[in-house]
């Protein structure tokens, strides 16, 4: 089902970036990078923007050690960074693992790192997409595969008993969830919900990126395919559509009641464009977040 359009609207929470990801609510801001400038950054309760660290590489994903240090995922050069006051210092290389660039992460309650590899050459336009892959970053920097065969695994939540891990197949249409073992490695592998034409009338150009978890289980979706975020449970079922004017890259619920759904929005699919227009959007929605990013 398409899901009611929602008459909310979305209002600009921060201009003037060009291709903004990786949004994460965590201690009071919002933080997320950009990839066009490579920089992390910070939004406050103020509003007043920061910018956190600047990278030779692309930071695509952002996360936090359960003692608060802030880790970052450098795309190209697939290596896991962590700041140690105004140091970085590498924590992991996973270039021995995965040939092509890493894509978002997150970070689970015991400091364990799960990390999406796009499996080809997302910047050459002749490459053929092949399946991705996730990594797992344990806290003392050891590194193996724990998920494999993926079309192109992007957005990450894990619920909030910690034991499911679900990621969005952007090239597949769908949600995919794993349970959690023990020692970190992900199983049973299966759809949470499809959004391909045979299962879902009229969605078949949904493509989930970014997303986030709310109270009632259900996840926002942000999909660049359809331009908005949609809001669907289990099994399929979409319950809300907010249309966006511009491209949704990834949403996250936060503020001070975890009601705010922040989206990053841009005007153009590739980072490298000059003069590319990328902003974060908010809107208030009715369940908080919860989980984690």
């Amino acid at each position: 089902m398409r899901g009611r359009e929602s008459q909310r609207e979305s209002v600009v929470h921060i201009e003037g970036l060009s291709f903004p990801e990786s949004l994460r609510w965590h201690d009071g801001a919002l933080w997320f990078t950009d990839l066009s400038t490579q920089r992390v950054m910070r939004a406050g309760g103020d509003g007043h923007v920061q910018t956190v660290a600047e990278l030779p590489d692309i930071p695509s994903a952002l996360g936090w050690t359960p003692d608060g240090r802030l880790l970052i995922v450098q795309a190209i050069s697939r290596q896991l960074l962590r700041m140690d006051d105004s140091t970085l210092a590498v924590v992991a290389d996973m270039s021995a693992h995965v040939t092509y660039r890493c894509n978002d992460m997150i970070v689970d309650r015991r400091g364990r790192v799960y990390v999406g590899n796009m499996g080809f050459d997302l910047g050459d336009p002749e490459a053929v997409p092949q399946p991705g892959s996730i990594l797992l970053v344990t806290p003392n920097g050891d590194v193996r595969i724990v998920a494999d065969e993926l079309a192109f695994p992007n957005g990450m939540a894990i619920t909030p008993d910690g034991q499911t891990l679900i990621v969005a197949e952007s090239y597949a249409a769908r949600l995919t969830a794993f349970d959690i073992t023990p020692d970190g490695s992900l199983v049973h592998p299966r759809t949470w919900a499809s959004f391909a034409p045979s299962t879902t009338a009229g969605a078949e150009e949904v493509t989930p990126d970014g997303i986030a978890l709310d109270a009632e289980g259900a996840l926002w979706v942000a999909s660049p395919g359809t331009r908005d975020v949609l809001r669907v449970r289990e099994d399929d079922e979409i319950t809300e559509r907010i249309p966006l004017g511009a491209i949704p890259l990834t949403c996250v619920l936060g503020g001070r009641e975890g009601r705010t759904l922040f989206i990053a929005t841009t005007e153009s699919l590739d980072p490298s464009e000059a003069g590319a227009i990328g902003r974060i959007e908010a809107v208030e929605v009715a369940v908080p977040g919860v989980g984690l990013p």
